[in-house]
């Protein structure tokens, strides 16, 4: 049989261990059938590439694909070097081009600046720059928001109003200050969009994944909107990409609707070729830097919590546990969002249950764990649960620096046990949580891996250097390991016959090379189509 592509006089790392490397591609009917030239027809399409670098299409086990692509077509952006300053210029800028009384939404301020937004100053400070209208604006983890008086007002949150569960209306005296952390960041609703918007936002979030050669990926938490947006874009044969999604169960951050029970009953109607809604979300706990994380020894003191707060997780164990088993008796695995070694081993706890009840084929995956006792490193491999790890996220920069300021250097220090979990044999997956981090750009991420260190060389030193892992080792982080943890390995993480002809064209040979920090995607093909040429 002839191929339909062949793709030629190339450096071709496979990632497959029975077949590391070869010098050509066939392709026929989408797939990979050869590793080398099979003959041609008159039909065949060859590429020559004149001896670049081929790889496959990496994959990005979490991100938060459509809230990037609304933030990029619908939402004011500002990095998280902005100060105060900055950020209300930003917003004064936006404003003058909105009507009176319309949302101004966006982000992401950066976590250091927590106290300097608890004032009601600064929150009358943000109305001035608005004009008075309604502004939320997200921080860098999305966990919490900064909102303007208006909003307060269109949420009904007054000074006597009580801190949800799970979240907390931060006060300056008694009036709320307009900073909203976890669950209270839910009480203020903006605007929603079309369905065409949110059509638009998954689109063209994908479009800038293959810039950066992502070809699949597991979306961290989708509401109804975001699903339908998928299933009417593969319908329609636009959806160019292997998309996992998870369905919330609970949602301390997003404000979607329908979670939990009915959202996992509704699911399986949106499941197409190219999407999978196989997994389940869970927050166990929230983020270090605002102490919502779950950690088994405390906090540094505070005014607040004082000298023994541990943080606490969003369910009990034997919710947490029954949730599990429930998604596990449907068929799904489950996410589930742990910062903190307390929620960790909780996590870990419920799953060693659930393996005892026999669900052995299950997949379960330990999102972010910044934080892991060390007692707890060998459960991942013994228990199959991936560590899904952020490492554009703790490598020296704005939020470890945050984090520093509410853990004793001790533990603030030792972050992301990569070189760890993989000795001990854990499944390590890759994931940017985009647009938590400012660029799903997957070499950024390769690069703290292999160095530690910030790759754009602002913040300075390495962050626990003994757990740097190899270029090849972070190579599979977020290729094959990325879709073993997200269930994809049928199709993609791997350049092997019978898989996706999903692949990469780079700049560079990364092995060969001085440095891997700004390697980019000179091409990315999908299916044995080319879905992006820079």
């Amino acid at each position: 049989m002839a191929a339909d592509l062949i793709v030629t006089n190339a450096v071709v790392y496979t990632v497959d261990a029975t077949r590391p490397w070869a010098s050509a591609i066939s392709v026929a009917d989408g797939k990979i059938v050869a590793l080398e030239d099979v003959g041609r027809g008159p039909n065949t399409e060859v590429v020559d590439l004149g001896g670049a670098f081929v790889m496959p299409g990496l994959v990005d086990v979490h991100n938060h694909h459509a809230m990037a692509g609304r933030a990029e077509l619908f939402e004011l952006s500002f990095g998280a070097e902005a100060g105060l300053d900055d950020i209300l210029d930003a917003v004064r800028a936006r404003a003058a081009t909105l009507g009176p009384d319309e949302w101004v939404t966006g982000g992401a301020w950066a976590s250091t600046l927590v106290s300097t937004l608890s004032t009601a100053a600064a929150r009358r400070a943000l109305d001035s720059a608005a004009g008075g209208r309604p502004v939320s604006l997200t921080d860098d983890s999305r966990h919490n928001r900064w909102v303007s008086s208006r909003a307060l007002e269109l949420a009904g949150i007054t000074a006597a109003t009580p801190d949800p569960p799970g979240g907390v209306i931060v006060r300056d005296g008694d009036e709320p200050s307009g900073l909203l952390l976890e669950a209270a960041g839910v009480l203020v609703v903006t605007g929603e969009l079309t369905a065409d918007q949110h059509r638009s936002a998954s689109r063209r979030a994908i479009e800038i994944l293959h810039g950066y050669g992502v070809t699949a990926f597991q979306d961290a938490g989708v509401s109804t909107d975001i699903l339908g947006a998928l299933h009417s874009l593969d319908t329609a044969g636009e959806l160019d990409a292997w998309v996992v999604t998870s369905l919330l169960v609970n949602d301390p951050i997003f404000g979607f609707d329908p979670v939990g029970a009915p959202l996992l009953e509704l699911a399986g109607r949106y499941r197409t070729e190219h999407h999978r809604p196989d997994f389940v979300k869970i927050f166990l706990d929230g983020v270090p830097p605002t102490r919502t994380a779950a950690f088994l020894e405390p906090y540094l003191p505070d005014d607040v919590h004082g000298p023994c707060f541990h943080g606490t997780t969003t369910m009990p164990p034997a919710e947490l546990t029954n949730w599990l088993r429930r998604a596990a008796s449907a068929g799904l695995s489950a996410k589930v969002h742990c910062t903190g070694d307390a929620s960790v081993r909780q996590f870990l706890d419920a799953v060693a249950e659930l393996r005892a009840d026999g669900y052995t084929d299950t997949r379960f995956q330990v999102a972010h764990g910044q934080f892991v006792h060390p007692d707890d490193l060998p459960r991942f491999a013994s228990l199959g649960v991936a560590a899904d790890i952020s490492p554009f996220l703790w490598v020296p920069g704005v939020i470890p620096s945050a984090i520093s300021s509410v853990l004793p250097a001790s533990r603030a220090s030792r972050m992301q046990p990569n070189r760890s979990l993989l000795d001990s044999g854990a499944l390590v997956a890759g994931g940017s949580d985009w647009p938590v981090s400012p660029s799903p750009d997957v070499w950024e991420g390769i690069a703290g891996l292999v160095s530690r260190r910030d790759p754009q060389g602002v913040f300075e030193g390495a962050l626990w250097a003994e757990q740097a892992i190899s270029l090849a080792e972070a190579i599979e982080v977020f290729t094959l390991g990325g879709a073993r943890a997200c269930g994809l390995d049928d199709v993609a993480g791997a350049l092997a016959p019978g898989l996706s002809a999903d692949f990469v064209v780079l700049d560079r040979d990364p092995f060969r090379s001085s440095s891997v920090v700004g390697t980019s995607v000179v091409e990315t093909w999908f299916g044995g189509r080319r879905v992006y040429s820079r």
